[in-house]
């Protein structure tokens, strides 16, 4: 059944983010600065590994990149879109709707919990390559690794920043959701080089989740989404950059 990865991994989630509300009561202040730390870096690795394992190409003398024009036309493309349009802002509003609807107008880290977790477990490679292997093979092995992968990272999340990581699985049942539906409808139209570029410009919009994680909000990552459809869009040009 299409879609029933994506049930998987959001039944996980949910449930690493209960353990983490539940486990956040017990631990102090300063371990849970700590924690959030140890998230950051470990957000920035994950990130950074999959965008480099994406970009760097075995060839007869070594190593070498590839892709590079992509992820800078992407980013800065999709990020002037992605300003015009404040995506940044309407996810605020959403998790504003989504605090209110939940009764916790009195969380003040609601809406920062919900957004670093909705683009954690929302962007990168395997929320797009597993709802896609779901839908048109009916493996559904990526989603439960995912799945399991999220539940750690939302646990350790929400018991540092509320309630509002946990409503991260609204989101992600939207996206996985929607790629699911694309690739039932849109089967054959992916390649294999428009799934690497958007995994490579994912996986770059992950370690600055990390960043904004580890330093404070410096990136908004929200408003570079638009890089991921331009990724794709890329991908089918005769440039080969």
């Amino acid at each position: 059944m299409p879609g029933l990865g994506t049930i998987i991994n959001a039944a996980l989630l949910t449930l690493g983010g209960v353990l983490g509300l539940l486990i956040g009561r017990a631990i102090k202040p300063s371990l849970k600065d700590a924690m959030i730390m140890a998230c950051g870096i470990s957000v920035i690795f994950i990130g950074g590994g999959g965008a480099i394992a994406g970009m760097l190409v075995r060839d007869g003398e070594g190593f070498s990149t590839t892709g590079g024009m992509m992820l800078v036309a992407s980013l800065c493309i999709g990020g002037l879109v992605g300003e015009m349009i404040d995506i940044e802002r309407g996810c605020e509003k959403l998790g504003v709707w989504l605090r209110k609807r939940s009764h916790s107008e009195g969380d003040t880290s609601f809406i920062d919990g919900f957004l670093t977790a909705s683009l954690t477990v929302c962007i990168g490679a395997m929320a797009v390559i597993g709802p896609v292997r779901d839908a048109l093979y009916g493996d559904i092995s990526i989603l439960v690794t995912k799945g399991i992968l999220d539940a750690v990272i939302v646990m350790a999340l929400a018991s540092t920043m509320g309630r509002g990581t946990v409503f991260s699985v609204v989101p992600l049942v939207i996206f996985q959701g929607a790629m699911t539906l694309f690739a039932v409808l849109l089967e054959g139209v992916m390649n294999e080089a428009a799934t690497a570029a958007l995994s490579t410009v994912g996986s770059v919009l992950i370690f600055c989740v990390g960043i904004n994680l580890t330093f404070g909000k410096k990136v908004k990552v929200a408003n570079f989404l638009p890089a991921l459809i331009v990724a794709v869009v890329w991908s089918y040009l005769p440039i080969g950059l």
